[in-house]
């Protein structure tokens, strides 16, 4: 666990206030009357279904969605008039690997964010990219194409792209999808240290037991703010429900709070109404018109009395 509550209030306006917002694209709304505010040392995640509109909060304050009402300020001022200090990192699977551009190339991407009417790049900007990429354990290499990375030197990449414009924030769209469970900690401990290095972070996240339950603060959303506050206050059966739309239960484990995995039953077994008579059944699956099933003898535990 990264912090077991949020960090303490620094009696500071937020950085960045969300308020009634309404956005999408093409005319559709995917998120409706949204406020939020975040704040110079905040880590947190944004938790909900695929189709929730997490991304789109995200790509709204970055100008990349369309805005129908409300706004997004900046330090009080609102994104569409200004050029804040944002760092945003994509998902993986939003980028074309086969595109021919090298680690060096892409970071140095974010540079030119500081001086868009010189995007060539300067002498400070490629010392700069030099030390980022040490400091993300990228160092030696910089002249090799993405393609041929790691998904975790990827996704190092990319936040080091968003780091070299020097941002007060990190918006990070699902830092954690696609990669092992090492990479996975590794990238939440950099941003740790990053949060605790005074950059905000505001990522999107699906894994609620492997990364929203390490956050001091998760945002449960569908279609607008549900909760939000610790893991323990947010991560409720009633707030998960309506969050997801089911029954999800809750457990406590060494002071987190985390999301209980049913059983699913298939096949014979369920047919049955998950009672065979034995405790070995079997989970068929049918096909053809002739109902046949085959069968996978699979042990199944039952709890006795």
């Amino acid at each position: 666990m990264l912090h077991k509550t949020p960090h303490p209030d620094l009696h500071e306006p937020p950085l960045i206030q969300i308020r009634g917002l309404a956005a999408g694209y093409h005319g559709n709304r995917v998120i409706d009357d949204v406020s939020l505010d975040i704040m110079r040392n905040d880590f947190a995640a944004l938790l909900g279904p695929s189709g929730s509109g997490k991304t789109t909060v995200l790509r709204a304050t970055v100008g990349a969605a369309d805005v129908y009402a409300g706004d997004v300020l900046f330090k009080g001022e609102s994104v569409r008039k200004s050029r804040p200090r944002i760092g945003y990192v994509p998902q993986l699977e939003a980028i074309d690997w086969n595109f021919p551009v090298t680690v060096e190339q892409v970071v140095l991407m974010g540079a030119t964010r500081n001086a868009p009417l010189f995007p060539w790049f300067r002498r400070k900007d490629r010392l700069k990219m030099g030390k980022i990429l040490e400091r993300l354990g990228l160092d030696g290499l910089a002249n090799r194409q993405i393609r041929e990375l790691s998904g975790g030197q990827q996704q190092r990449v990319f936040l080091g792209r968003a780091l070299v414009s020097e941002p007060d924030i990190l918006l990070l769209d699902e830092p954690t999808a696609g990669v092992d469970m090492k990479t996975r900690d590794d990238v939440l401990h950099l941003l740790d240290e990053l949060n605790h290095q005074g950059i905000a972070i505001l990522m999107t996240t699906h894994e609620i037991n492997a990364v929203a339950a390490h956050l001091p603060r998760v945002i449960c959303m569908n279609g607008r703010i549900l909760a939000d506050g610790a893991p323990r206050d947010v991560l409720t059966p009633d707030v998960l429900k309506a969050t997801y739309g089911a029954e999800m239960p809750v457990t406590e484990y060494r002071g987190m709070t985390l999301v209980v995995e049913t059983p699913h039953r298939f096949g014979a077994t369920a047919r049955n109404g998950g009672s065979s008579g034995n405790e070995n059944a079997g989970t068929g699956h049918e096909h053809g018109d002739n109902g046949h099933v085959h069968e996978e003898v699979v042990a199944e535990v039952r709890a006795r009395d």
